[in-house]
């Protein structure tokens, strides 16, 4: 329990588990789904990150690994998965021919990070990093995207190289492995033009077949696999899907089995994708697909929409339910979600699902999240007992979620009654009325006052159980400003309620009135809005409460006490159970993950939000003991940074404010003027205040994906909250800005002491190359790592060797024995600074693995 990150291992207490306890898992599968596209995640892993996250997952007693694979004008399609015919590969699964392909990088620039060498990077945190083109060493020297045909094949080759190690290593412990990629299938273009050459079109059915073949065939012998799943379009997400679009993801997949049973690799298929299946019919693949075949599908809306429903339709063959243990849109943000896996897993567990995964990037910071997917995935509990209370709660009168809207400036057409439709409920799932037993009739009132074209919002409605309106597209029956009534009757009460259900397919479910004609009674409800006309107004809106998650106290008291101590175990394990699920954003999706925007609040209001942080603070003088004060530091630094985000917001709304008075003057010697006065004080006011959220963010560098926050705070934050302003700021001063007025390079901080890849483990023979960052005001006057066999004979010293900047790096370690070990960093002046921090009276150790039985 209380498993803190997928990296390194934790073990702050003495406390024996107990012995010959015995389990049975809940699902066959369980896992994570790390998610490439974002330097966040798995596109800056290196060999060792893929070893050392793979030996995490049997100790969270995981046994699932998989990966999605975009596709070309992502700007390139990503090297995990090959596409081409089996001519255009050798015998070992090397490529002959291929495409340019690429991960994240500092020089490639999309998803709204901009290119942007590490050398530039403010604050100290060029450090960090030993090269300008920093990214994953499978795209050394052919960073953004290789440039030639042998670079091309070169990228794939060492991708291939570096999964198969990766993948072996997950056999050896019993971690089935997954890839994939989207259907339908994306022919890059230089594949497409070199099969046009050969008189081929890559949309023929056969040609299509041939390249899956070749595809099963390379993958086959690139890395060993469990699963390949096909990933359904995105946009069936967003937007509508029409039977043409079904029809050319169906018959991709027709063409895929085909080749599949003619090749018969040693791995199985599977679906996945960012739905189950298409609104029309969630649960269709389980209709038209073998049964050997498992399905599967992340949550909507980022997570926010729990584990899809039509889970429950699927019979016969595996499903597999992978909720999001964070969010991209605030990538740069903490998110708890502990309450919110407890509660997926609980609904994949009553749904039938038979595989548990967590998509995400990141990893430490979302160790309660993997450890809660973790536990849920083995025993439920008296948790669950909450949950079973929720899932079939006492019926109360009135509607079951949903928010107004009102559009009083719409003409409403084909309506007698314009008014009640100028105001709908959105997003909600039901009606519970009471009604007399007997028959009556139902009116069903919508309108379409938002979109204006068809496919954006699409549902099903239920009265009584029995569907009634299958996918209702309100805009393709009759346009925008519309009314369209439903009559049904007789419908049957015989409890004393009529229940109203809506089934969202696309977006949410919308309805402006509803009216109920029983036996001696008319009872009409105006959704969304106050009383119209002879309509009763509707009940309040939804509030901004989460959906009620089980209770995570427990959870909680445990993971504080492994990572903080008993002695403020209580008081922190209140604390997080109080803001799991409810933790503020100051991040979002701005042009990508984790952007930042002004905040129109005065600080003093926003910072209500950020009170937790001082109580966390009072406990710190608490905390005993040096390994849980270093995990105690981690997580307060990264409350500390979370605040001193969103007190940046708040200052740089008082900036644009001021730049928009300012803009407005008319005399460009008075324009200068201000901008000179107003202007370049609150630059910087923000620098200044920028410098307070780098201090507590580089203090959490301790991963990969920590250097990713970096690269988005350089590459993506900055672009809007100085870059672009600053270039403004030039224009209405007629002169560059000066030096004082741009972000420092230097760092001014603590000694850091950073291993940012923690094996737990080593092959027989293998030596260990620890990658150690310093984090440093003045170059350190010795570095050094400390190694032995474990629990014998004195350290070894190795030094450990600069790179470049305050990168270094040691190799040592080679043998049969199992290993401990330190590093020891001495500054020019003071204390040395020692990792990890238990050390030397705790190292860090390596257990040899031995040989696959």
């Amino acid at each position: 329990k209380g498993a803190e990150r997928l990296r390194g291992d934790a073990a702050p207490g003495l406390a024996l588990p107990r012995l010959g306890e015995v389990g049975r898992p809940l699902f066959a599968l369980r896992g994570i789904q790390p998610f490439h596209d974002f330097p966040e995640g798995p596109d800056w892993w290196s060999r060792d990150d893929y070893l050392a996250i793979l030996s995490q997952l049997p100790k969270l007693r995981m046994n699932f690994f998989g990966l999605h694979t975009y596709p070309e004008n992502a700007p390139n399609a990503e090297p995990t998965v090959w596409i081409g015919p089996e001519e255009d590969q050798a015998a070992d699964g090397s490529v002959t021919f291929s495409y340019p392909s690429s991960y994240m990088s500092t020089l490639r620039g999309n998803w709204g990070y901009r290119p942007r060498k590490t050398g530039d990077y403010a604050f100290g945190a060029s450090q960090l990093f030993e090269r300008d083109d920093f990214g994953a060493e499978v795209m050394w020297g052919h960073v953004p995207q290789p440039a030639t045909p042998a670079g091309n094949n070169e990228v794939f080759n060492r991708t291939a190289a570096l999964l198969r190690e990766a993948f072996d290593h997950a056999r050896r412990l019993g971690v089935q492995t997954c890839v994939g990629t989207e259907a339908p299938l994306t022919v890059p273009k230089l594949v497409r033009e070199r099969l046009k050459g050969q008189g081929k079109d890559a949309n023929d059915p056969a040609v299509k077949q041939a390249l899956y073949e070749g595809v099963f065939r390379r993958a086959a012998q690139a890395y060993p696999l469990d699963y390949y799943w096909f990933w359904t379009p995105e946009g069936w997400t967003w937007d509508g899907t029409k039977p043409e679009q079904i029809a050319a993801t169906t018959n991709d997949l027709a063409a895929a089995i085909a080749a599949y049973r003619k090749v018969r690799p040693p791995f199985k298929l599977a679906t996945c994708g960012w739905v189950l299946g298409p609104q029309q019919d969630r649960a269709l693949f389980d209709k038209i697909l073998p049964k050997d075949m498992p399905v599967s599908c992340i949550n909507r809306e980022v997570g926010k929409t729990p584990v899809e429903k039509g889970f429950a339709e699927v019979h016969g063959r595996g499903k597999w339910a992978i909720p999001w243990l964070e969010d991209d849109p605030a990538l740069t943000s903490m998110q708890l979600w502990v309450g919110r896996m407890r509660r997926d897993a609980f609904d994949a567990l009553r749904y039938g699902c038979d595989g548990l995964m967590g998509i995400h990037w990141r990893t430490r910071v979302l160790g309660p999240a993997v450890s809660a997917l973790a536990q849920a995935a083995w025993d439920q509990g008296q948790w669950a007992e909450s949950m079973r209370r929720q899932v079939a709660p006492p019926r109360v009168a009135g509607p079951v979620g949903g928010k107004y809207a009102a559009f009083p400036a719409n003409q409403i057409l084909d309506a007698r009654e314009p008014q009640v439709y100028q105001t709908v409920r959105y997003n909600v799932l039901a009606y519970h009325l009471p009604v007399t037993n007997g028959p009556c009739k139902v009116i069903l009132k919508f309108c379409e006052p938002h979109y204006k074209e068809a496919g954006k919002r699409v549902f099903d409605v239920k009265l009584q159980g029995v569907l009634v309106i299958t996918n209702l597209d309100i805009f393709a029956r009759v346009g925008q400003n519309r009314a369209l009534d439903f009559a049904f009757g007789p419908v049957a009460v015989t409890n004393g309620w009529l229940d109203i259900d809506f089934v969202p397919r696309v977006e949410y479910p919308s309805i402006a009135a509803l009216v109920v004609e029983a036996p001696g009674s008319v009872r009409k409800i105006d959704c969304g809005g106050p009383a119209c006309l002879d309509y009763a107004a509707d009940w309040p809106e939804e509030g901004k409460e989460q959906a009620v998650a089980p209770p995570t106290d427990d959870f909680y008291l445990d993971w504080a006490a492994a990572h903080f101590g008993r002695d403020v175990a209580a008081p922190a394990a209140a604390l997080f159970a109080r803001i799991d699920g409810r933790l503020p954003r100051p991040s979002d999706w701005i042009e990508g993950p984790g952007g930042i925007r002004p905040d129109a609040r005065s600080w003093t209001q926003a910072a209500r939000d950020y009170e937790f942080v001082e109580t966390f603070v009072a406990l710190e003088p608490r905390v005993r003991g040096a390994g849980n004060r270093e995990r105690f530091a981690w997580w307060l630094n990264t409350f500390q940074y979370m605040k001193a985000m969103a007190e940046l917001n708040c200052r740089w709304s008082d900036y644009t404010n001021a730049a928009g008075r300012v803009k407005a003057v008319t005399d460009e010697t008075q324009r200068r003027t201000l901008a000179r006065q107003n202007l370049l004080p609150l630059r910087r006011d923000l620098i200044g205040r920028l410098g307070r959220v780098y201090a507590p963010l580089l203090a959490t560098v301790s991963n990969p994906g920590e250097l990713g926050t970096i690269m988005n705070w350089e590459a993506h934050c900055q672009h809007d909250l100085l870059v672009k302003p600053g270039e403004e700021l030039a224009r209405l001063l007629g002169e560059p800005i000066p030096a004082d007025a741009q972000p420092p390079r230097d760092y001014r901080g603590p000694l850091r002491v950073i291993v940012p890849t923690v094996r737990s483990s080593l092959r027989a023979g293998e030596a260990l190359t620890l990658r150690t960052l310093i984090l440093s005001e003045q170059p350190p006057a010795e570095a050094a790592v400390y190694w032995r066999k474990m629990g014998r004979g004195a350290y070894v010293k190795a030094p450990l060797n600069r790179v470049a900047r305050g990168v270094h790096s040691a190799r040592f370690g080679g043998g049969d024995d199992d290993l401990e070990y330190y590093v020891k960093v001495v500054p020019a002046r003071g204390p040395a600074v020692s990792f990890p921090a238990t050390a030397p009276r705790v190292g860090q150790t390596l257990v040899r693995l031995g040989p696959v039985r």
